[in-house]
């Protein structure tokens, strides 16, 4: 070892000692010719002290040091001359150098890592080794490792098996785009990086592993935002001979587990709530359960009243739905309304925005005088409204309305501050429809993938009405976020089957597809459900971050670009031969 001690540990018991530390140079000092260096480590900081009395050479060699140059120094722990600086731990000392060697010197680095301002995100991308050494960071990656440890550490304890799972596979799409991997032995053929796990868990709940978990990377090709990335961590788990209630309580101790571990808290029972719910009162299947801030229905009391726009939307099956912003009223101008509230709600497909503020029990707006008092005082009523509060309304098909209020929602929650960015707030949400209908494709889509459960009370609905069939599937929220989902699966194939013949997925096409999961299952599948967790996004609600980047390592950028090594890049022409690939690139005009 280089260091008999890291530059974070030493402290007044250690006085007297003759130490060795090894680090960077965050700061360096000329007091009048003895030389202050703080020299840091993950670990902390360590002033070292070099005097011109102890060796003139020495101290004229420290003199030249700069930012993150790489140093070792050999030197007895004595007290601090200067008063202790309270914002160490390491405060109450120093080292008095005796021996000083460069390991290596630093280029000006283009941002120091610990600086008052944070350099903007394409430069510390760029330069990902020195902005890994910034505290901020190295907090984010210990702190992720004591998750994962967490996460495992529970998981060995019930007894689950960690199995790793291929990373190249078959291109099985269904939902996102798969990345592919050109194979050099077989011409024309692709491997498939996964998308999750899926398909080969269920094949060892088949085998009778009967409890798998796995921290298993993932890729999706898909268009990114600051909570996602193209290729990703999960918390993956599958159990055999249970059902759903089984995943969701432990999923319930996780967090529970979690939440106590690195939080030093209580985990309060978790909310349940059913999909019809959450998009009735918060328009997305993902709330932010940090605030209220409910969506309301007033369609039925303003479908005769003489406003239009409201009047023409009921008339063609939209809903009218809004929100009462207590307190508000004067808060935002009729610019910020017009302008940035209601091109929130367009992004989402929404026509307009309508708004009035609750004055002496009814209704003031530029729209008001087409609502009669009493409409006023039931819309009131209806809102939970106050004086002084602002009411919004979207009129529009149910989807936009949905779609359009739940980001309005969120906007207004960070902009008027009404949660707590470090709160943790998770519920489960359950009754997932198991298909939806796509008008560009006209055919029914699975709602999460096409091995979901159907919930036995809706099986009649495959002949009737396929919109009414509930599938055995749940997410875990948090925060805004899908935290976690999961689902019962389909143990038999001849129901497995029936959901791919709902979804347009010929026999044919299905064991082209995924004939070796329906293989497995004719050989004795168990019952099994399972679960996956995104371990990134759960590290980065714990943290209280905003952007899933900052809590891994060596992330991509929005474009799926890496910055630091230049991926993705051109690759020789030898290798595109050697894997038969000729590149088609339409020549820029």
């Amino acid at each position: 070892m280089l260091r008999t001690n890291t530059c974070g540990e030493l402290r007044k018991a250690h006085i007297g000692q003759t130490v060795t530390v090894c680090g960077w140079v965050d700061k360096y000092r000329d007091h009048g010719g003895v030389v202050f260096i703080d020299l840091r480590d993950r670990y902390g900081i360590t002033q070292i002290a070099f005097k011109p009395e102890q060796s003139k050479e020495m101290t004229e060699q420290a003199s030249d040091l700069r930012h993150e140059d790489v140093i070792q120094v050999t030197g007895e722990v004595v007290i601090r001359e200067a008063k202790p600086n309270d914002k160490l731990e390491t405060g109450e000392i120093e080292i008095k150098a005796d021996a000083l060697k460069v390991l290596n010197k630093s280029k000006t680095p283009p941002f120091e890592p610990r600086g008052e301002s944070v350099p903007n995100e394409e430069l510390r991308l760029k330069y990902r080794f020195v902005d890994l050494r910034r505290p901020e960071l190295q907090r984010n990656m210990l702190f992720r490792h004591k998750l994962t440890k967490v996460v495992r550490d529970y998981f060995d304890e019930l007894g689950f098996l960690d199995i790793e799972t291929p990373i190249l596979g078959r291109s099985t799409p269904e939902g996102a785009r798969d990345y592919l991997v050109p194979s050099r032995v077989h011409e024309g053929s692709f491997y498939a990086l996964p998308q999750s796990p899926q398909l080969f868990k269920q094949i060892l709940m088949v085998a009778g592993y009967d409890r798998y978990m796995q921290i298993a990377r993932c890729f999706r090709d898909e268009d990114l935002r600051a909570d996602r990335q193209p290729e990703f961590t999960q918390i993956d788990i599958e159990m055999a001979f249970v059902g759903q209630e089984d995943i969701l309580n432990v999923v319930d101790g996780l967090l529970a587990r979690m939440m106590k571990e690195l939080r030093g808290t209580e985990l309060k029972p978790l909310q349940r709530l059913t999909h019809k719910e959450v998009m009735i009162r918060f328009g997305t299947d993902k709330p932010d359960l940090r605030f209220g801030l409910e969506i309301k229905d007033i369609s039925d009391l303003v479908a005769n009243s003489d406003f239009g726009v409201f009047k023409s939307t009921i008339a063609a099956g939209g809903k009218v739905r809004g929100l009462c912003v207590k307190g508000a009223g004067d808060k935002y101008s009729r610019r910020i309304l017009d302008n940035d509230m209601k091109g929130i709600v367009e992004e989402y497909g929404a026509k307009g925005l309508a708004y009035f503020k609750v004055v002496n029990g009814g209704l003031e707006s530029s729209i008001a005088k087409f609502f009669n008092p009493d409409q006023q005082k039931e819309i009131v009523e209806r809102m939970d409204g106050e004086e002084g509060d602002l009411l919004l309304y979207v009129a529009d098909s149910w989807k936009v309305s949905c779609a359009a209020l739940a980001a309005l929602r969120n906007h207004l929650g960070r902009d008027l501050e009404l949660y707590d960015p470090t709160e943790v707030c998770a519920a489960w949400v359950l009754d997932f429809p198991l298909v939806t209908w796509s008008e560009e494709d006209k055919r029914w889509q699975a709602e999460h993938h096409p091995f979901c459960a159907v919930h036995p009370d809706d099986l009649e609905f495959f002949e009737t009405d396929p919109s009414q069939i509930r599938a055995l599937s749940y997410d875990l929220v948090c925060n805004g976020y899908e935290a976690a989902s999961g689902s019962v699966r389909i143990h038999d194939p001849a129901t497995q089957q029936k959901i791919f013949d709902l979804l347009n997925i010929k026999a044919e096409e299905a064991e082209e597809r995924f004939g070796f999961l329906l293989e497995a299952l004719r050989y004795g599948a168990p019952p099994h459900a399972g679960i996956a967790l995104g371990l990134d996004r759960w590290v980065m609600m714990f943290l209280g971050c905003d952007n899933i980047r900052d809590v891994i390592a060596f992330p991509k950028t929005q474009r799926a670009s890496d910055l630091l090594t230049g991926a993705p890049a051109e690759v020789d022409s030898k290798q595109l031969r050697d894997l038969h690939i000729k590149l088609d690139i339409p020549e820029e005009v």
